[in-house]
């Protein structure tokens, strides 16, 4: 089986609880969605079809365990869940990036997902599939990219409805050059929310480009 992969590189983790951790991403081409902030777009086309043998080996080159399969939208392509099984498989840590606008319900239970939820002023806050709220587990991350305060509110609504903060660690995040993260931190702590906030450690290393 084989996979359109636009890129397998080897970096530190800059979101979720995992940041700071020497982790191999695998990035998948495609992504049915065009959120106002990506940072990914380059990988919406090209890459080349690869064997999931071929991927396995590649990871295994960079000699870490942790893995994390990101895009575009890695789910995208069904044989990314046979990709995630096998890196399991295998032995590896392996987290899974996904926009929330595909089911996450046949992914390995193995996987840490990592759940975008789309905010509004992302543009695609339409396209969350609700239902993915109900199969978290508690090695489950949820996160929210947040435009602007009135992304805040609106998150913070949707954490209270659902109770989120009751099923899994859930990650409030600022569009890089956006939000003041100095602002975001405030608000959170003035709300008291059973938050992470966080901000993309690999930019502030790097800033925004591919491969990092």
């Amino acid at each position: 089986m084989k996979l359109k992969i636009h890129e397998i590189f080897y970096s530190l983790q800059g979101e979720s609880s995992r940041v700071g951790l020497p982790t191999v991403f695998v990035r998948l081409t495609g992504c049915p969605m065009r959120c106002v902030y990506c940072d990914t777009a380059y990988a919406f086309s090209g890459g080349s079809n690869i064997e999931i043998s071929d991927i396995l080996a590649k990871v295994a080159d960079y000699g870490t365990k942790y893995v994390t399969v990101t895009g575009g939208e890695p789910l995208a392509q069904k044989g990314c869940l046979v990709l995630l099984q096998d890196l399991c498989d295998a032995g590896y840590s392996v987290s899974l990036e996904t926009g929330g606008a595909i089911d996450i319900s046949p992914v390995d239970k193995r996987v840490s997902v990592i759940l975008d939820v789309k905010t509004p002023d992302s543009g695609e806050v339409e396209n969350n599939v609700w239902s993915n709220l109900e199969h978290l587990k508690q090695t489950d991350e949820v996160k929210f990219v947040l435009c602007s305060r009135a992304d805040y509110v609106w998150a913070k609504e949707i954490l209270n409805k659902h109770h989120i903060a009751d099923k899994c660690p859930v990650l409030f995040s600022p569009v890089y050059s956006q939000i003041n993260p100095t602002d975001l931190a405030g608000w959170v702590l003035e709300d008291k929310l059973p938050v992470r906030m966080q901000v993309q450690l690999h930019k502030i290393l790097w800033g925004e480009k591919p491969g990092v």
